[in-house]
């Protein structure tokens, strides 16, 4: 039995009936990552005699009679930008190699007290910042389905580890697509959950910038739909220490099933592979009883995608700039030195415009879902970019952040999105955006399991 092809859920359910062992599940993630992360280089660090010790002690609490959670010995990933004991928190930086976290973020110790084995640390861009995956520090990670396409970013190393079987689950953090990009880019889901939702907080990087505070999370990327609700509801458990942790319910009230197709929000040039998708999906929640509607608008996104850019890389700009300056990061400064402008128009009277005018597209927003409770729209306009495409000049970077519209738009709102896998063109991935009101994860998911169940499925790869 290869485990490191189950799913989480799979695998679980397994350890938990005692017809595998955690011990057997780890060392097999292990020889899966000695296999294939050399080509990939998508885990960063990897300490296996930590890894099986964390499952001698599964087994040992099962042996005892003791409930070992619901991800009771299931390999899982951390991104180098969360706090594990012992480990840097890297965020893909130089500055950053001896940064050694002397206690879990939240999130981390909530998938270790639901039985999660931690398989190692995926890589990130520098900072954080791109939708490509390479630094100095760490190297480039590669896809798994083609070398000379990007795996996404900034949580690269989470998607293509969980792709290419080098554990079940990955997570992943999202700012303006990180967790959803990835996701679509390798072939697998990734959810973004709704601001407050799973805690954080670093000790070893203190405070977050106030745009990381108001868009900024953590969230689960998988193979199976399934596999997202089970670490969601492990990664959601409150924590003190993350004072904008909301206590809601997992599962929301009932709602109509209704949902809004939208093949290109304000005006996004969608390529026609994608549309084809959009249109498949619609017709597979259609066909699941669901009253899809296809509109022509949604409430802004393009204009959120501004005020996004304005709180996230214009909010302390030059520092961010000095410190990618003394990193060298080549696709850091690109990055940062495409928005020069936005930052330079950025002060006190604009900022508070764009706090002012983002609650405006909040309230625009949860009125349209209340109409249309899910929205199925693209992740990005593009099929996944050619590696490091946005390095090859300014129409290039322009391209790509034009491209990755629907993303940008949606963590000011703070609303949950879900890029569910529904198959390949050539050996390009492919996948839809579902996308629904603040705390609903529940229809993301429900809606993704319905077009799951009657399309295609991610695998692992490479085989």
């Amino acid at each position: 039995m290869e485990t490191w092809r189950l799913s989480a859920t799979q695998v679980a359910a397994l350890v938990r009936g005692k017809k595998v062992s955690a011990r057997q599940v780890a060392q097999q993630a292990l020889d899966r990552v000695e296999s294939v992360n050399g080509e990939l280089n998508a885990i960063v660090e990897c300490r296996p005699e930590e890894v099986l010790a964390a499952a001698d002690a599964i087994d040992k609490r099962l042996a005892a009679g003791e409930d070992v959670g619901p991800l009771g010995g299931v390999p899982v990933t951390v991104k180098v930008i969360t706090d594990q004991v012992g480990y840097a928190t890297t965020n893909g930086v130089t500055l950053q190699r001896d940064l050694i976290a002397t206690q879990n973020s939240p999130v981390v110790d909530n998938i270790l007290n639901a039985g999660a084995v931690i398989l190692g640390r995926s890589n990130t861009p520098a900072f954080s910042y791109r939708w490509f995956t390479n630094n100095k520090l760490h190297g480039a990670t590669r896809n798994p389905h083609d070398a000379s396409l990007t795996p996404g970013g900034s949580s690269g190393g989470a998607a293509s580890a969980v792709a290419s079987g080098m554990g079940n689950i990955a997570l992943g953090t999202d700012i303006a697509g990180s967790v959803r990009y990835p996701a679509y880019a390798c072939g697998v889901h990734g959810l973004r959950p709704s601001t407050g939702r799973v805690p954080a907080y670093n000790s070893t990087t203190g405070e977050r910038s106030i745009g990381a505070q108001l868009m900024a999370v953590t969230g689960p990327l998988a193979r199976t739909v399934a596999d997202l609700r089970l670490a969601l509801a492990a990664m959601a458990a409150g924590s003190h220490r993350d004072p904008f942790w909301v206590p809601a319910p997992l599962q929301g009230p009932p709602v109509p099933r209704r949902a809004a197709l939208c093949l290109r929000p304000d005006g996004l040039a969608t390529a026609p592979e994608i549309i084809d998708h959009l249109r498949r999906a619609a017709a597979e929640l259609a066909d699941a009883g669901w009253d899809v509607a296809e509109v022509e608008a949604l409430p802004p996104l393009r204009e959120a995608v501004g005020l996004q850019i304005k709180l996230w890389i214009g909010n302390d700009y030059d520092r961010q700039m000095a410190a990618a300056e003394r990193e060298g990061d080549p696709g850091a400064l690109t990055a940062l030195r495409g928005q020069r402008q936005v930052a330079s128009e950025l002060n006190l009277e604009s900022f508070s415009e764009a706090l002012t005018r983002r609650a405006t597209l909040i309230r625009l927003w949860q009125a349209f879902l209340e109409d249309y409770p899910v929205v199925l729209m693209p992740v990005s306009g593009e099929l996944p970019f050619t590696d490091n495409l946005d390095l090859q000049g300014e129409e290039a970077y322009r391209r790509v952040w034009e491209a990755q519209l629907p993303q940008i738009g949606i963590p000011l709102l703070g609303l949950p999105g879900l890029s569910l896998c529904t198959g390949k063109v050539g050996s390009a991935p492919v996948g839809v955006q579902i996308v629904a009101g603040r705390f609903r994860e529940d229809l993301c998911l429900a809606a993704g399991e319905d077009i799951e169940s009657r399309g295609w499925k991610p695998e692992v790869v490479p085989a």
